[in-house]
């Protein structure tokens, strides 16, 4: 048996909204893309959700809309993808790495005592689904003593008088938090649509709003809309419009817009989300945890507590008692098994480019020991209870095989 690690979901529905915007004769930004951003925030319940082209593009976007240059700090966990430190690089930023919990999230009292008069940005990022403890860092960024160190640099800045929350919700369209949807804890949530997403434009990001008052999140969209074109007045759907050619440029905008064709990817899986693919993704981990909890060496991921609930996007599994180059092991054989895997993620002190700017993993206890020991198991909705227990049973046979003796005694 051979079973993929993140397949993307494409069924007759998906296949008709493509088809109908190719015969459409409009591929790039238009109808597509704004229905895409309705229907986001229909499910986010956010007033206004941006598409562009990536997370990181929008994540780009986001700090530039803020202001973040070079002297400014942004506070991101060490366990995350390169992209969350790499747009605070793009920014001509320094990313200040703090250390994460036992549930992959970043912890806040790290977070706390990294705070500076410089941290004009806060990037919490949800991991496998897992919403990050949000009441614990808004309180936190609310307390007077943070308060009082806040400097602002802009107008935008002064009208906040904190660092800005930018959750990075790569991994959790459809998490809740507090007993709704996850995005709506943070100032910006950022999602991805990469291809090997829960919803998938094949490449593609959306920037949801939730600003407090006094922004005006339609006036902030209506910014970034115009600063994802080049910053350009119209986009070209507008501007083939009879008698609408003539546009300006405004500002010194990136080029990061969502295609139509991308985008009725997702409008088609936004439509089966809440009904169909997301309840299937629960399924499929629900199943790995009825087997794997009998386990003793199996440490489960949080999936449900207090109001928070998961989005299913991956299956990252802590096996105890283990070596990194016994997990390294398993995942070899694993594949010889036919079954791929993953591992979320390799920390940010980890790698070349942050290494070699003085970064040491030897800072970040909890994320060196998490990596040494996750595996991401395949998770997504085309899988059949048969598949899942054949991952289950090539999980233990490769752990019976690194460790030497029977998973069972």
């Amino acid at each position: 048996m051979q079973i993929s690690f993140s397949p993307p979901f494409i069924d007759e529905a998906v296949i008709a909204e493509v088809m109908d915007t190719l015969q459409s004769g409009w591929i790039t930004t238009g109808p597509k893309v704004r229905m895409l951003e309705s229907l986001m925030c229909g499910l986010t319940r956010l007033p206004q959700c941006l598409a562009v082209n990536s997370w990181t593009s929008g994540a780009r976007l986001v700090l530039k809309w803020w202001g973040i240059g070079p002297g400014d700090e942004v506070i991101v966990p060490a366990y995350t993808y390169a992209a969350t430190a790499l747009v605070v690089l793009h920014a001509g930023a320094i990313p200040v790495m703090v250390d994460v919990n036992e549930d992959f999230v970043i912890d806040p009292a790290q977070c706390r005592k990294a705070i500076t008069p410089r941290t004009k940005a806060i990037i919490p990022v949800d991991f496998a689904g897992w919403p990050v403890d949000y009441k614990e860092i808004r309180k936190i960024l609310t307390e007077p003593s943070i308060l009082s160190l806040f400097e602002p640099s802009n107008e935008k800045q002064a009208l906040l008088r904190r660092p800005l929350l930018v959750a990075d919700a790569a991994h959790s369209l459809g998490a809740m938090y507090d007993n709704g949807p996850a995005g709506l804890q943070a100032d910006i949530t950022i999602y991805s649509l990469h291809a090997v997403k829960n919803i998938t434009t094949a490449e593609g990001g959306v920037i949801g709003l939730h600003l407090p008052d006094p922004f005006v999140n339609e006036e902030v969209y209506a910014w970034m809309k115009i600063n994802s074109l080049n910053g350009q007045t119209k986009d070209a759907f507008t501007k083939a419009q009879g008698g609408n050619w003539r546009y300006d440029i405004v500002s010194d905008g990136l080029k990061i817009n969502m295609p139509d064709i991308c985008a009725a990817i997702g409008v088609a899986q936004l439509r089966e989300y809440s009904g169909k693919l997301l309840p299937e993704r629960k399924r499929v981990v629900r199943r790995y945890c009825r087997a794997l909890e009998q386990l003793p060496w199996a440490q489960l991921p949080p999936l449900e507590s207090g109001g928070a609930e998961s989005s299913y996007h991956i299956f990252p599994l802590t096996i105890r008692g283990i070596t990194e180059s016994q997990r390294d092991e398993m995942i070899e054989k694993m594949y010889s098994l036919g079954v791929s895997v993953n591992v979320h993620f390799i920390p940010l002190p980890m790698l070349t480019l942050f290494r070699d700017k003085g970064y040491s993993i030897g800072a970040f206890p909890c994320a060196k020991e998490k990596f040494s020991k996750e595996m991401s198991l395949p998770v997504y909705p085309q899988l059949t209870d048969e598949q899942v227990d054949y991952v289950i049973f090539a999980l233990i046979l490769a752990y019976e095989s690194a460790m030497g003796k029977s998973a069972n005694g």
